[in-house]
């Protein structure tokens, strides 16, 4: 048994927790002791179950938003829930042929884009949905320097995943064709296969002294350096359905629906970018209200799932929703259409059958049970 605060979640507390948690999801109405008692087949006394909503409500895993209403899950219970209650749901065939037969007509129409994954995350699920890849972090390959006229010139950057990056530069004071030549000489013989880091004062300083510069062109060209390799590395969002939103009683107030509409749209995303960097593998990730790090999404829930892209790229799926969500039924679908993007994108085959089940919690650890 799990003691909480000194008081112990007894397997009939947890089962009443489910039950107000699924009736909550179900209608999205504070859930009294009548329906406990008359739906939850507990065989005790509607006294019995008053007892015990009022202790899981001093534990913190329900509140009661007014005296005289039911309870409804607070994010520890919804927590709770997840990591122990929740029943793992199974899609039927049906449902699997359905998402499968959808993923192949989009990647079919429409050249694979990450883009058409978000619409398709969106529609199954009737959330927000949110996709993206991340890569190895790509390095300048070749730098072309080219001379324009006295007081112009364009910088070519080519990148070891065949990206081109090139920028026109006004300048107020003349240069030669000669200098122009100098330096992406230098730029390649220095600033090629290095990291954005790698970029340091001391080896500006030292390829201005080598061209002598005297004018800042060299800071010019190794700051748009600079900028195209964090560009590289920065994963690009797509966002679909935000306004699927408006569909959930928890967003009727525009100002609150408008707020994290405005915070999906904007190409926020959903993890921090270190995260991003490290995506777990094979895994469905469950983030409940406060355990979301931006402020936007404190009030909501999200869940993602990852995927392999090949060319060692992995992705990220992930849907936005309130904490009411269903989290079984929407892990199960996203689990579904991460195994097959790998098979489709990825260099091998899906993992095997009910590896992406498996649930990464979030980051506030499950309380610990007695020993």
């Amino acid at each position: 048994m799990l003691r909480v605060n000194g008081m112990t979640v007894s397997e009939r507390k947890k089962k009443i927790l489910a039950a107000v948690v699924d009736e909550y999801i179900r209608t999205a109405e504070p859930v009294g002791s009548r329906f406990i008692a008359e739906k939850a087949g507990l065989g005790c006394s509607s006294a019995t179950i008053r007892n015990e909503l009022a202790e899981l409500v001093n534990m913190g895993y329900l509140e009661q938003p007014h005296t005289s209403a039911g309870r409804v899950p607070t994010p520890a219970g919804y927590r709770m829930y997840v990591n122990e209650l929740m029943e793992k749901q199974k899609l039927s065939l049906e449902e699997t042929e359905e998402i499968n037969s959808r993923l192949n007509v989009k990647l079919r129409q429409l050249d694979e884009t990450i883009s058409d994954v978000s619409r398709l995350a969106s529609q199954i699920t009737d959330y927000p949905a949110l996709a993206l890849t991340t890569r190895a972090p790509a390095l300048i390959k070749r730098f072309d320097i080219i001379y324009v006229d006295a007081n112009t010139f364009i910088i070519v950057v080519m990148l070891s995943d065949s990206t081109v990056k090139n920028k026109l530069v006004h300048l107020p004071v003349s240069v030669t064709e000669q200098m122009m030549k100098k330096l992406s000489v230098l730029f390649n013989a220095n600033f090629v296969g290095i990291s954005e880091e790698q970029i340091t004062p001391l080896l500006i300083s030292s390829t201005e002294r080598a061209a002598d510069d005297t004018m800042g062109i060299t800071s010019v060209i190794a700051s748009f350096a600079i900028e195209v390799l964090s560009e590289a590395f920065r994963p690009t969002a797509f966002v679909a359905g935000e306004n699927r939103l408006l569909n959930q009683p928890e967003y009727r107030d525009p100002d609150k629906a408008h707020r994290l509409m405005s915070y999906l749209s904007g190409g926020n995303h959903i993890l921090p970018d270190e995260e991003l960097a490290s995506l777990a593998d094979n895994g469905v990730q469950v983030l409940i209200g406060p355990e979301n790090v931006a402020e936007e999404l404190k009030d909501s829930s999200v869940v993602i799932a990852t995927y392999d892209a090949g060319d060692n790229t992995k992705g990220l799926i992930g849907v936005v929703g309130p904490t009411r969500m269903d989290y079984s039924a929407v892990a199960a679908k996203l689990s579904a259409l991460a195994a097959g993007l790998s098979r489709r994108l990825g260099t091998g085959d899906a993992p095997p059958e009910g590896m992406h089940n498996k649930l990464i919690i979030g980051r506030r650890k499950p309380p610990k049970k007695d020993e």
